[in-house]
């Protein structure tokens, strides 16, 4: 068996950053964590890849082709509509190592997510080999700080899971970046109880909510009778918090469950060796 997360979020969210932060960790706790680069537009980040889609096509490449002529969007959709063409060359490239685990960190275009098919057929390819995954939906916790901006991560988040059809862990990121005001505020959103959300946006005063408060409250049925979404918060520069996160989701992949239990060899004493008063 081969283990994986998908690291799948909006732009600015973290992802490479998490990517980097958890490679550092293993590191730290003596266990190997890999990571492949899905993002073709990607410029810089503070891991070596074990795999980069770049080596295959690069987003310029889609986008300065006089016949394609794609913009950032739909460059990135032909990249990895390309990179599912040449399956063979990423199976080379992953190699086939039992009990690997792998980081796989995708473009920030949420699109490519919630509805389009290419994530989800590339999902299905990983599984034909072998890989157990679970989807890490990351989102910045700086955008979830008041009660209409967290409804709308959380159907993001649920788009993502219906699309994706994986287990899957939702991630709210920069939270060493917040004042303690909005950690106290976030810490309601946590375990999302839509009553707080609509009381928190009913509050706010918004023409908007006044208009639609139907909408919004159908929405926070949703979310409470399906229970289907739940954030963890993730601080990288507390290890505790990130030793947290990784539990968890080695946890949902079954992670290191088929491992051999290590048993420390024993002999029995001969019968001459025995001390007398011992006896």
């Amino acid at each position: 068996m081969r283990y994986a997360q998908l690291v799948v979020g909006p732009a600015g969210s973290g992802k490479s950053t998490y990517c980097s932060t958890l490679v550092k960790h293993a590191t730290d706790t003596k266990r190997i964590i890999e990571v492949v680069n899905f993002d073709p537009a990607a410029e810089h980040f503070d891991y070596e890849p074990l795999v980069d889609i770049r080596e295959l096509i690069h987003l310029d490449d889609a986008m300065e082709d006089e016949d394609l002529q794609f913009g950032p969007n739909g460059g990135l959709v032909f990249c990895l509509e390309t990179l599912l063409e040449n399956c063979d060359w990423l199976e080379e490239q992953l190699g086939d190592v039992d009990d690997d685990y792998i980081l796989f960190d995708c473009p920030g275009q949420i699109e490519l997510y919630t509805h389009l098919p290419v994530i989800r057929k590339l999902v299905d390819t990983l599984e034909k080999w072998n890989f157990r995954i679970c989807v890490v939906f990351m989102i910045d916790s700086q955008f979830m700080v008041d009660g209409a901006k967290f409804l709308s991560g959380t159907m993001a988040a649920l788009s993502v899971m219906v699309n994706l059809e994986l287990p899957h862990v939702n991630i709210l990121t920069k939270m060493d970046l917040l004042s303690k005001s909005a950690r106290k505020q976030i810490d309601n959103y946590l375990d999302p109880d839509p009553h707080i959300l609509l009381a928190d946006m009913r509050n706010s005063n918004s023409k908007w909510h006044e208009k639609y408060a139907k909408l919004t409250e159908s929405i926070g049925e949703i979310i409470e009778n399906f229970s289907l979404v739940r954030f963890y918060p993730l601080n990288i520069k507390d290890e505790e918090s990130i030793d947290n996160i990784l539990l968890t989701i080695d946890n949902i992949i079954q992670y290191g469950e088929d491992a051999d239990v290590k048993i420390r060899d024993f002999e029995e004493p001969e019968p001459d060796d025995i001390d007398e008063n011992d006896i």
